[in-house]
């Protein structure tokens, strides 16, 4: 508990016994819990970066030599795990940390036209009320993911590991789990790229992979997650006991 209550008046024998079995059912649930630490990836899995990105990659690709993406192969390009990408693409591996630093950038720049998916604050206000340990590994630069979230998202938030390389997520991972002291079997990081899974695998956590990211759902499977998320409040159904409510003006699907 962060703090004890004051009350001003003597308690009644019966409210005490409601505060007692409020304590156990609080360790009831906790003991319930899939999972005590939460740790998920920033864009296209909380926060809808993908027509943002979509919008400015042909200048990456004219700045940095490589194809430009026709709309059309939007969706196909989606189906393809990151170095199948870069090699349909023509990307040249010694450029992607130039790339991430650009495109960083210009997301700061742009940063008011992205929005976090629908549902995504009552879940991080549930995970955060029911005692899950909250965190956030991105590529992504903290700035960015902070300006995103908004202050009250943040403040559930335990710990962020931000501008993480671009296939260097696990050791972040294990990083997160050090700094939380709670086992790798208690964890799930929660993500929508294939790096993302092969990431969790690396740090020996388990792996949640969502519907609504740059990744489809088809090529997701692939990598075996633990989970699979196709709207965001199944999110909460999995990891809290009973699935708790998000109200009914968060519980849309992801993306819709």
């Amino acid at each position: 508990m962060r703090g004890t209550s004051r009350l001003g008046n003597p308690r009644s024998s019966e409210g005490v016994d409601a505060v007692d079995r409020r304590r156990e059912e609080a360790v009831d649930a906790s003991d319930a819990m899939a999972y005590r630490l939460a740790i998920f990836d920033f864009d296209g899995t909380l926060a809808n970066s993908i027509p943002w990105f979509a919008g400015v990659v042909n200048q990456l690709a004219d700045q940095y030599g490589f194809e430009r993406v026709r709309e059309e192969d939007h969706e196909t390009l989606r189906g393809y795990e990151p170095r199948r990408l870069l090699d349909a693409l023509g990307v040249p591996v010694w450029k992607i940390p130039m790339m991430v630093y650009h495109l960083r950038s210009m997301m700061a720049r742009d940063i008011d036209q992205i929005a976090l998916f629908d549902g995504i604050d009552g879940l991080l206000q549930s995970l955060s009320q029911a005692g899950v340990v909250v965190a956030v590994v991105s590529s992504n630069s903290y700035d960015n993911v902070r300006r995103t979230l908004g202050p009250e998202n943040v403040a559930l938030i335990e710990t962020f590991s931000c501008g993480v390389s671009i296939f260097g997520k696990a050791a972040k991972l294990r990083g997160v789990l050090a700094r939380c002291r709670i086992p790798r079997s208690e964890a799930i990081y929660i993500g929508d790229e294939v790096r993302d899974m092969e990431a969790a695998r690396a740090a020996r956590v388990a792996a949640g992979a969502v519907a609504w990211g740059y990744n489809t759902l088809e090529v997701l499977k692939t990598c075996g997650p633990n989970e699979v998320f196709t709207t965001v409040h199944e999110i909460v159904e999995s990891l809290l006991p009973g699935g708790e409510p998000l109200g009914p003006d968060r519980l849309r699907s992801a993306g819709t």
